[in-house]
């Protein structure tokens, strides 16, 4: 291993359980304004001393604005790295930072604090003089919707033309043992059906209501028919929230219905909303996608990358594939050496187990440097 990689990632390994601990310290669920600026406040002291702290807008309106830390160097290539500080967990589950043996518990460890303690210890390194030559600016970019968001990622022009994008969500292993990152992904969609029926009495007069859970459940049914894993386009249709009626003995006249869309194109979902009956029982289903976000194949682009990274490292550094959406994917339209999966390994995303694990640490640190570097042509 390259001895200036083996160096810096003891020393990012060493302080990042502290560091990790600060982070998980913060509850910061989508939305939550004074925990996002609490949390905002904790990764800009992380930062190396001389990196110049900007706030720029979040992409979802109501949210804390989202953090830019930048470095300036004396090369020309420009590098960002990428995270998001906000959790799906809400403040009444929340946990904080807890050991049990190699497993560092708490949420939003794995998705993704323990990826964002890594990128500052990155951005850390990237200080030193002799990484400086290498660049004109390295960036990370931190942001406070990464869960939440329905609308347009606005942050993509302003980093258009930087030559690489390493994001930092959870790291994994190839199935022969080897480190991973992630070169693929999905394309995400949210599709929502509101159904608009009539409310009746629903026992001394239920056939005069227009009965609005049923046809939502029929829709769900519908795209539910589509879902087709294994197929050329790789399509996932899971219905994952159903909403209606306001009371027991209420016809529901009214009602929304949400699905979750995974696929290896956006266009894989078009058939997806045409699976939505016009009208069911004379209740009116009404389709639309709420969130797309597109696909990521850095496959080609970042063979070269990794081989690269791999020769300084020591080991293989494996590209593969996964299911789960990243801001990453919004990046690779414009900077197609764009790189994910490079945080620590853990898991129960989103769970009440979340965790990452402490060894992995340090040898995701020395992946993520070895990629940095090879991006840099150190």
């Amino acid at each position: 291993m390259d001895a200036l990689i083996a160096d810096a990632a003891a020393r990012i390994a060493a302080r990042a359980p502290r560091d990790l601990e600060a982070l998980v310290g913060v509850s910061t669920p989508s939305g939550d304004l004074a925990a996002a600026e609490e949390a905002t406040s904790i990764a800009a002291a992380l930062a190396p001393d001389d990196a110049a702290v900007e706030r720029v807008p979040c992409s979802s309106a109501g949210h804390a604005d989202d953090l830019v830390l930048r470095l300036h160097g004396t090369g020309t290539r420009r590098l960002l790295l990428l995270g998001h500080l906000d959790t799906v967990v809400a403040h009444e589950h929340h946990r904080t930072l807890t050991r049990d043996g190699d497993k560092l518990l708490g949420s939003g460890t794995v998705d993704m604090k323990g990826g964002v303690v890594l990128a500052l210890g990155v951005l850390r390194a990237l200080a030193a003089p002799e990484r400086r030559r290498t660049f004109a600016e390295a960036a990370l970019l931190l942001v406070h919707d990464e869960e939440w968001r329905v609308g347009r990622f606005r942050h993509v022009e302003r980093f258009a033309g930087f030559d690489a994008c390493l994001c930092f969500e959870g790291g994994q292993l190839a199935p022969d043992g080897s480190d991973a990152v992630i070169v693929k992904r999905k394309a995400a969609g949210t599709l929502r059906v509101l159904a608009h029926g009539r409310s009746a009495h629903s026992g001394s007069s239920p056939d005069q209501g227009r009965n609005a859970l049923l046809a939502l459940a029929a829709a769900a049914q519908a795209v539910a028919a589509r879902h087709d894993p294994r197929g050329e386009r790789r399509l996932t249709v899971v219905p994952t929230i159903l909403r209606s009626g306001d009371a027991f003995n209420v016809v529901p006249a009214s009602g929304e219905l949400f699905c979750d869309l995974r696929a290896d194109s956006a266009e894989a979902f078009e058939p997806v909303l045409e699976a939505v009956p016009e009208d069911v029982g004379g209740v009116r289903l009404e389709p639309a996608l709420l969130r797309l976000w597109p696909g990521m194949d850095a496959r080609e682009a970042s063979a070269g990358l990794l081989a690269s990274a791999s020769e300084r490292l020591g080991r293989p550094i494996v590209g593969m594939d996964r299911g789960g959406a990243s801001d990453a994917s919004h990046f690779a339209e414009s900077i197609p050496l764009t790189v994910d999966g490079l945080g620590p390994r853990g898991g129960g995303a989103h769970a009440p187990h979340e965790f990452v694990l402490e060894t992995s640490l340090r040898t995701r640190a020395e992946v993520a440097l070895a990629v940095a570097d090879a991006a840099l042509g150190l």
